[in-house]
């Protein structure tokens, strides 16, 4: 799909292609061997299915920008490519190639699998009026309170969820954080591939719609 200037396609799973000037992808996972190569990869946590070695060993080119947490390091210096590193941790601010990156906690507050602890991360990105917060594998945590103030008069402001219920936010819960939240769009990730299924999104998008919340599901590809 295409907001303003800015193409944003699922890849599946928890993975996501940007388009603007730059090729900017999202914890890529079981990606096509001939996807575009990478300006920037942002990468969640360590977690096989968020940084996957296969998958961003298909996408780098010489000087490709990672951005990763630090316990995903080890891998991405397996690669025969030199990249440009950019180690992470939550509630910080920086710019990549003059778009603004904040990192927000991701974690679980019950399930055992993503302790606060381990610092992993979801990024909010920036490109002009067009706000784009990548949540990662995440309940629906305290710190989300503060992305009400990204649903601004003339900005668009996207939020990608996790909806499967393990080891992320389950459908209600996911619910009652874009409740909160308030995006200007919402679409929900983490289904169809290892855990949660297209209804389970299905599901989820009708029940933000019924709570006058915009929620559309994406095909999986660069689908206009």
């Amino acid at each position: 799909m295409r907001i303003d200037n800015i193409g944003l396609y699922w890849l599946g799973h928890s993975g996501f292609l940007i388009k603007t000037d730059k090729i900017i992808y999202i914890d890529p996972y079981q990606i096509n061997e001939n996807s575009e190569k990478a300006d920037i990869i942002f990468i969640t946590h360590s977690h096989y299915d968020h940084c996957s070695f296969e998958d961003i060993k298909k996408i780098v080119k010489k000087n490709t920008k990672i951005i990763l947490t630090a316990d995903s390091q080890s891998k991405i210096t397996r690669l025969s490519i030199p990249v440009e590193i950019k180690i992470v941790e939550p509630n910080k601010e920086f710019f990549i190639d003059n778009i603004k990156v904040n990192t927000i906690p991701a974690y679980n507050i019950e399930n055992q699998g993503h302790e606060k602890t381990e610092g992993w991360v979801g990024y909010i990105i920036r490109i002009k009026n067009v706000i784009i917060y990548h949540a990662g594998d995440t309940d629906f945590i305290p710190e989300m309170n503060n992305l009400t103030g990204y649903n601004q008069k003339n900005v668009k402001f996207i939020t990608l969820m996790p909806i499967s219920g393990r080891f992320t936010m389950n459908i209600d819960e996911a619910l009652e954080a874009v409740k909160k939240i308030k995006p200007f769009l919402v679409i929900p990730m983490h289904y169809g591939n290892i855990v949660g299924t297209k209804e389970d999104a299905e599901e989820f998008t009708s029940l933000c719609k019924e709570n006058n919340i915009d929620a559309k599901i994406l095909d999986k590809g660069i689908i206009n």
